[in-house]
């Protein structure tokens, strides 16, 4: 959307013309590229590549195998393709403080590469995400990028994440796939990548636990040291990327003397030079790759002389002049050897080429001081913010250019104009989106910081007489709807047949077209009439148990549901699905229980306990102000829960454990919800009784959703009352069991469950009970509250027997 002043003031101040220029230049360095390869947005090694990139030169890239819909969420409730495209918009955001070019396996949200939750298997990763369509991704990223260097993040070794052993494995395997000309993959050349590396570093941790020591270091690359001009280390940069995986509380300050170097182990290698740097074996500079076209004199010549006047630009900084007019020079000499490059040699040289020609065009606008804002002026459909636009919608723009520094150089001109393509158009001075425009893509397969999507702003430049064109994002990037589309609230609905059926008001908001005739495909006997709101769904007498899903319809068309990603530090998206209403009828007998829900802003399970029937008091900052203020909310309630990771996101709810554990001490009731260890879960003073929670995750988690749970305790009350638990409750779970489970814990809790991933030990500190005083402690670290989002019939049951 049109940004506020301070915003325009934020960006700017983020980005001083001398340091863009700066690292602009370093790119001039050299024409070696080097891919790191990984299964999740945020496993980029982000410092090593700060510092091959902005230091050595490198072109560098990342293949990213899918969004990490099943990860965690710091940040918001976004799960699944919600969170999936969060996390790609987060992503490209840290590769723009990188400057690298981003690559995904996957391309849809219903795509097979999708982060299906943990896995402890490389061979069970690759059965999910369907082995022969991955390595084709995987061969036609490498085929479009054309990588010198291959380097994954992980080790395909036992005690790694699954998704991270597949994409190792399948790194091994594109190295001679891709360069295999009987392989076919989208009509892409066959690409020989030369080297392939290894992490000569362990992968443990909070989450993994590898089982075998690292392989041997055969080459160092350097990240603790500072950058001439920023003063930052490459470990500084590569955190100010991080901080944009802000879903996984990524981003941390660096003391100085603790940063990370780099060890890497050679695999592989297609040269015959010793491996002594990261550029042996290879022509580093556009001067070494003219050393091999000894059948072009004329190509040689034009290299040389581009790689001349590229040292002149580097050896000028900071003189913006004469970098301008070194970089002009280079660019003809670049065009030149273009030009006359041999065909034999334009398979390995006019990648390089084409992607110094852009370089050099950057340099030569930041050199010149050109600056150009787009400003869309106002809305003429969309009662939404103006970053998001219906089809057929259109809007005024102007350009704001900057050039008087590079006009008061003489022999410069410039000009701006809005670059469009289907379904974007521009007409005199406005944007037009056509009527027939899809929505936005929320999955993008590639993300290249030079190359911005439609519309973006071209910027063509003419010093002394040398063109040179280069491209912008729009100062905010516009979100195309779906052209039939409404928001339905609840879009899920849980009906307890238990309790007396009751009228549903499905409220039907933001309906466009606006005044369009709402319908529900309903089964026979339901009965739906239009309300106020929108909708009224009027259940059958004796409605049968079981999942109905009700599309929704507006003067006949199919409707589309929209989630908006909106947030401070990434661009708007928005995720489209089809409008469908998803009702769970299920018998469930509840406590007679009043409950108080302390959440932490990471899951719907108030909303899911006040769906079932059950009386839910939401504890707010100032029942949480003080000992005295928490101890009048839970003298009105009989249980308390506590929500995800609410210990972190709350603190104050650690400073008043006491006061809870006292109350449970009288008589409460308190559930405490799955935890990780760093969410201030001190396990001497946060439980009533010493609870040490488990890691790293790896071994505290059962990832097999279908794992068998055997009960330990089968006469257990919580396990029978008011719902007895049985094995169709442990039927139909979603993405896993649970994580993070208890490790060890007082004699007072009882473990009440056993479960395991196929050839492990069993676990049993997945759900804990004990008798504290006259009340009670239940811990769980079942997934419940992604079981409750999915209407998983058996997490409700439990549910209800877990806060009676």
């Amino acid at each position: 959307m049109p940004l506020a002043d301070v915003d325009r003031l934020d960006a700017e101040r983020a980005q001083p013309r001398i340091v863009a220029l700066h690292f602009a230049l370093t790119k001039l360095r050299s024409c070696v590229s080097f891919m790191n390869s990984g299964a999740h947005p945020d496993d980029e090694v982000s410092s090593m590549l700060a510092a091959l990139g902005f230091r050595d030169g490198l072109d560098i890239s990342y293949a990213c195998a899918n969004r990490g819909e099943g990860g965690q969420n710091d940040i918001g409730t976004e799960s699944l393709a919600a969170l999936g495209t969060l996390r790609t918009a987060e992503m490209e955001e840290a590769a723009r403080v990188l400057d690298l070019r981003l690559y995904w396996l996957s391309q849809t949200a219903d795509d097979s590469i999708f982060d299906f939750g943990f896995s402890k298997s490389g061979e069970e990763t690759l059965e999910h995400w369907q082995y022969q369509r991955t390595l084709h991704r995987f061969v036609s990223i490498v085929r479009q990028e054309k990588p010198d260097i291959l380097c994954p993040t992980f080790l395909d070794i036992p005690g790694q994440h699954g998704h991270h052993r597949a994409m190792t494995a399948l790194a091994h395997e594109v190295m001679d796939v891709a360069a295999d000309a009987s392989y076919s993959c989208d009509s892409l050349d066959p690409w020989q990548i030369s080297k392939l590396y290894l992490p000569a570093w362990g992968g443990g941790g909070t989450a993994y636990d590898d089982e075998e020591p690292p392989p041997p270091a055969t080459l160092l690359i350097q990240s603790d040291a500072h950058d001439s001009v920023t003063g930052w280390t490459w470990e500084n940069i590569g955190q100010q990327s991080r901080r944009f995986h802000q879903t996984q509380a990524m981003g941390r300050w660096v003391e100085s003397g603790t940063e990370r170097n780099w060890p890497l182990h050679l695999a592989r290698s297609r040269l015959a030079e010793p491996d002594t740097s990261i550029f042996s074996g290879l022509a580093s500079t556009l001067g070494q790759l003219a050393e091999q076209i000894t059948d072009s004199p004329r190509t040689q010549e034009a290299l040389q002389a581009t790689h001349l006047s590229i040292e002149a630009c580097l050896e000028a900084f900071p003189d913006f002049r004469t970098i301008a007019q070194q970089a002009s020079q280079a660019l003809v000499h670049l065009r030149a050897a273009m030009k006359l490059c041999p065909d034999q040699h334009r398979k390995n040289m006019m990648h390089r080429l084409e992607r110094k020609q852009n370089q050099l065009s950057t340099v030569i606008r930041l050199a010149l001081g050109i600056r150009v804002h787009t400003h869309l002026n106002g809305s003429t459909a969309s009662s939404l913010s103006p970053d998001f636009w219906q089809p057929g919608e259109q809007h005024p723009y102007s350009l704001e250019i900057d050039s008087r520094e590079s006009e008061a150089l003489g022999n410069c001109q410039v000009q701006a104009t809005l670059r469009t393509e289907a379904p974007w158009s521009v007409m005199t001075d406005t944007l037009v989106l056509d009527s027939s425009a899809e929505p936005s893509n929320a999955y993008p397969d590639t993300w290249l910081p030079d190359q911005p999507a439609s519309p973006c702003v071209q910027i063509d430049v003419s010093f002394n007489g040398v063109d040179s064109s280069t491209l912008q994002s729009l100062d905010s990037t516009p979100v195309v709807l779906p052209a039939v589309r409404a928001s339905l609230s609840p879009a899920q609905i849980l009906v307890n047949t238990a309790l007396p059926l009751t009228s549903q008001v499905l409220s039907i908001a933001s309906r466009i077209p606006d005044k369009a005739r709402a319908q529900l495909n309903a089964p026979s006997r339901w009965q739906v009439a239009e309300h106020e709101d929108g909708l009224q769904i009027d259940y059958p007498e004796n409605l049968e148990d079981g999942l109905y899903e009700l599309p929704l319809s507006l003067d006949a068309l199919a409707a589309s549901q929209v989630r908006t990603i909106a947030y401070p530090h990434v661009s708007s998206r928005v995720l489209s699905t089809p409008a469908i209403v998803r009702i769970r009828a299920l018998n469930i007998k509840l406590p007679d229980v009043r409950i108080a829900y302390a959440g932490g802003g990471n899951d719907d399970v108030a909303s899911w306990l006040s769906a079932m029937g059950l009386p839910v008091k939401i504890l707010t900052e100032t029942d949480l102000e003080d000992a005295s203020s928490l101890a009048r909310a839970l003298a009105t309630v009989d249980t308390l829960v506590i929500g995800l990771f609410a210990y972190r996101s709350r603190p104050q709810l650690s400073s008043l454990s006491k006061t809870i554990n006292l109350w449970v001490e009288q008589g409460g009731h308190l559930l405490t919800l799955y935890h990780r260890p760093w969410d201030n879960w001190d396990p001497e003073l946060i439980p009533p009784r010493r609870l040490e929670i488990g890691q790293p995750s790896l071994r505290y988690r059962v990832t097999n959703q279908n794992a068998a749970v055997s009960h330990l305790q089968p006469e257990h009350p919580l396990l029978n009352t008011p719902n007895r638990i049985g094995p169709a409750d442990w039927v139909d779970w979603k993405k896993e069991r649970g994580l993070y489970f208890a490790k060890s814990w007082d004699d007072a809790y009882t473990p009440l469950l056993s479960m395991a991933d196929p050839g492990e030990e069993p676990h049993t500190g997945a759900l804990l009970s004990a008798d504290i005083g006259q009340g009670r402690h239940i811990h769980t670290s079942l997934i419940l509250h992604h079981q409750l989002d999915q209407l998983v019939p058996g997490s409700f049951r439990l549910m209800a027997n877990l806060v009676s």
